[in-house]
């Protein structure tokens, strides 16, 4: 179990090092805007996978690059084919990761923390 949950692992690495390579040379779709491959999860039977992608911009810029990625999936799958040589080549879907979004509004709400004046501080100095 653990041999195959690191091999997943390592080819889901590799996977997303060639998309990301892909999507900085060789895609040419107008839609896909400035796109970051942030994860890839493997199915255990290697044949399906989740690719996880950061998209700058507003909620039609993100709509529009993961139309432009899953419509290209075809051809990545293919490249991907050529370049790794693996036995059967993964199925790929393009999800958009809202973790960063997650993360930055977390900050946002530690700093708002941080600059609110703590009222039990506020009685003792009276």
């Amino acid at each position: 179990m653990k041999r195959q949950n690191r091999r997943s692992e390592r080819v889901g690495e590799m996977i997303r090092s060639q998309i990301s390579t892909l999507i900085i040379r060789g895609l040419r779709d107008p839609r896909i805007g400035l796109t970051t491959v942030t994860g890839v999860k493997m199915s255990p039977d290697l044949k399906q996978a989740r690719v996880f992608v950061s998209v700058l911009g507003n909620e039609e810029d993100r709509q529009r690059s993961l139309q432009g990625l899953n419509s290209a999936a075809a051809h990545i799958r293919h490249q991907i084919g050529l370049e790794l040589r693996l036995k059967n080549t993964p199925e790929l879907t393009f999800v958009y990761d809202s973790s960063i979004e997650y993360g930055a509004r977390i900050e946002e709400l530690l700093q708002q923390v941080k600059q609110t004046p703590d009222p039990s501080k506020e009685d003792e100095k009276n």
